[in-house]
């Protein structure tokens, strides 16, 4: 009985143990997040893209643990032999969606889209409260990295902040409020529609149910109309603003970003560049 426990204790720590993959992903982002501060890089650019990059994918590992922790701790004991719990990308239902999508979202449009999500089995877990806790645990992630994000300027501690680091920082938190603004739309298939689905009828909800899957790319669609997308970022910059970051600072932070692009010239003479 005691080795049985032994292995049942020691399989319970593997399960939870961080995985070599997420700390690779954590160490690019603090080495090129230190070449940025420092300016210890033959490309300044490139060095804000890889922490960035970096650092969306470390905030969708932390946003899909929140999810499996969440519903851990309300009954599915299921999410840990499915490897959830070891923050690895790879373990995910739909590596494709839940990373590649959303990091060539960010490339593309410099847009924090959610991803996919991991398989929760929802048959194991009791009351509604705890369904629509699990849907917002994801969220409520990306809203906690953009107040660490733009913490030094709602503090006004940015005196000895370098400022291809600082504009870096401001196109990081553009990306977690966006993020957390859209997974928290209503719209079937997204968290949003999740903490508010336990709380709708049946039958509703099995109306609803087939359009989960089409749900993210009706999203896409939208941003892609241009009222919409000037709304949508006006809400965003707004956010931030009341945040202590300026148009000006995520624009930079952009402009930086994708290297491979003609760097603006104001942003280019007041990163040093």
């Amino acid at each position: 009985m005691d080795r049985l426990g032994n292995r049942n204790r020691s399989h319970d720590r593997s399960e939870r143990q961080i995985s070599p993959v997420f700390l690779g992903i954590f160490a690019v982002m603090a080495v090129t997040g230190w070449a940025v501060w420092t300016g210890y890089s033959t490309s300044t650019g490139l060095a804000v893209f890889l922490f960035v990059t970096a650092a969306w994918i470390v905030s969708l590992c932390l946003h899909e643990y929140a999810h499996a922790r969440t519903a851990l701790h309300s009954g599915d004991l299921s999410v840990g032999a499915k490897g959830y719990l070891t923050l690895n990308p790879l373990k995910y239902t739909h590596a494709l969606l839940s990373i590649v999508l959303p990091v060539l979202f960010v490339i593309m449009g410099g847009i924090g889209l959610p991803g996919g999500a991991v398989y929760i089995e929802r048959d194991r877990i009791e009351g509604r409260w705890r369904h629509s806790l699990i849907s917002a645990a994801g969220p409520l992630t990306n809203v906690a990295f953009a107040v660490v994000c733009t913490a030094p300027f709602w503090l006004d501690a940015l005196g000895g902040v370098p400022q291809p680091f600082r504009f870096a920082l401001a196109f990081l938190a553009l990306l977690q409020v966006s993020a957390a603004i859209l997974n928290f739309l209503p719209v079937p298939g997204l968290d949003g529609y999740g903490v508010i689905e336990p709380w709708l009828s049946h039958r509703i909800r099995r109306e609803v149910a087939p359009l989960a899957p089409f749900g993210l790319l009706a999203v896409f669609a939208l941003l892609w109309i241009p009222e919409v997308n000037t709304y949508f970022f006006d809400v965003v910059n707004g956010l931030l603003s009341a945040l202590g970051v300026s148009d000006l600072e995520t624009y930079c932070g952009r402009d930086l970003y994708r290297f491979w692009q003609e760097s603006n010239g104001y942003c280019a003479t007041t990163t040093g560049n």
